[in-house]
Parts: C-alpha cells; structure tokens; sequence
C-alpha cells in the first residue's frame, strides 16, 4: 500500500549491546518495522575500579580526553558521578563518531573533534586538530583490550597517552531458542557495528551463526566488519553504512524499497 510505513514488515536483528540497541529499536519501531533485539556483548564494569578511579582523579591534568565509544561515554561519567567529581571544564574532548558525541551531548558535553568521512580510528587520525600532539598528553576512554592503532599512531606524533579503561565487553549466556531465532524466515536483515558481536555469533551458535551471516543481508558500519563478513561467503554482499541510528534506519529504508519479496 502507498501509506504504509517504509519499513512495514521488516524484522531488523539488531546485535549492539542492550543500552544502544533500544534506541535503534525505537527508531525502527518508528518506522513500522519489527526490532529483534539480540545482544552479542554484555557491558560490564571493569574488574580493577582502583586504576580507573586514580586515572579519573587526574583528568584535569591532561590536553584532550578521546571516547571511544557511547559505552565509554556512559560508564566513564556514571563512575565521575558516583566518586562526587565533574568533567573538567577546560578538557577539550574527541569522539570516535556521531553516537559517541550524541552520548557525550546528552551529559552536557561537546566534542570538539569529531570525524567527517569514517567514524573509527583512522577517521579520527585523520583530522587535522590530531596532526599535530608532539608533548599533548591525551587519555583515551574505551573498554578494556582493544585496536592499539589509535594510541601508537598517537604516540609516534609525539603525544603522551594514557589508557583508563571503563567497561570490559563479554559474551552474553547462549540462547537455547538460538537456531530457531535466528532462523533466515525469522530475520529479515541483520546489523553488526562490531567485530567481537560477529565472533560471539560464531563462538556461541556454530553453524547457525554461520548461516545467519551467509543467508541473512547484513548491515555492517565498517570495510572491515564487511571483509569478515565476506569470509563466509554471503548471497549478498553487505552493506557499509555509518554507525549513526539516523544512517542506519536510511539504509534499511533504501534496503527496503529494493525489495520484491517482503
């Protein structure tokens, strides 16, 4: 029907962890499509609060603070919060992309440096207010392990880097009704914004997994995610679009209107 909504009858398999995954759930559910919402990591606090604690002590200390994330953005200011301390005012920050600031914006504060083109490490090397750190002591905000690329290219600029490490990601508990779930008649398309979500979907579901990545389209936010997705030799190629909810629900939008099937 002319008036139906553009994403009317699509189920969306999202993978983010819970926290953000909501969120592009109510856009798509604004839509009119169906979200299944399916964690493929599990945020956690870390384990050693008392390194985190000394390093957040110090941020006035430092030139520029880089979120790597919106889970960095959120565990980071909810432990500034819980040891009575605020964000020092004359840290500049950078975020790694749109949603980071997004999350960043909804505590109050602005990210000065955002990417324009690529919203991961080397989009951020790329901008021009990180060109130049020779003595800049910079902190980075992110979970626990991690791509180094960030802090080494940073490093071989000259800056001074400091890690404080605010969540750890793990696997979530497998799900018994896993292969009927995520049977190709339940899902429409899926998302995956992150490498470890796919090796979770692979480490804990086998073969479903693999066939899930191999049967189902699939939305990735990155060249990369799209090469490891590429290693299982999907019907269709996947599609790179940018991690923002508003890009995301365009693409299925567009994804959507090529369809003859749904």
């Amino acid at each position: 029907m002319a008036d139906a909504a553009p994403l009317s009858g699509v189920r969306v398999l999202i993978t983010r962890p819970r926290a953000q995954a909501e969120v592009l759930a109510g856009a798509i559910r604004r839509e009119g499509g169906e979200p299944l919402v399916w964690p493929l990591i599990d945020i956690q606090p870390v384990r050693n609060l008392a390194r985190l604690d000394a390093t957040l002590a110090t941020l006035d200390r430092f030139d520029l603070a880089i979120f790597i994330s919106p889970n960095a953005v959120q565990q980071a200011l909810a432990r500034l919060a819980q040891l009575g301390r605020s964000w020092p005012p004359a840290l500049a920050i950078a975020a790694i992309g749109n949603g980071t600031a997004q999350a960043l914006a909804a505590h109050g504060l602005a990210a000065a440096i955002v990417p324009r083109a690529r919203f991961d490490s080397e989009g951020l090397l790329a901008e021009p207010a990180l060109q130049s750190v020779t003595g800049r002591r910079i902190v980075i905000l992110r979970g626990e392990g991690g791509r180094e690329q960030l802090a080494d290219t940073l490093r071989a600029r000259g800056a001074e880097l400091t890690y404080a490490e605010c969540y750890r990601r793990q696997a979530p508990a497998p799900d018994p009704q896993a292969a009927r779930r995520l049977a190709p008649d339940a899902v429409d398309i899926a998302i995956f914004t992150s490498a470890e979500a796919i090796d979770n979907l692979l480490q804990l579901y086998g073969e479903t997994g693999r066939r899930l990545l191999r049967d189902t389209p699939v939305l990735v936010v990155s060249e990369r995610l799209a090469a490891r997705v590429a290693e299982h030799r999907p019907r269709t190629a996947p599609r790179i679009v940018r991690p923002d909810d508003a890009d995301i629900v365009t693409a299925l939008r567009t994804w959507r209107a090529g369809q003859k099937s749904l």
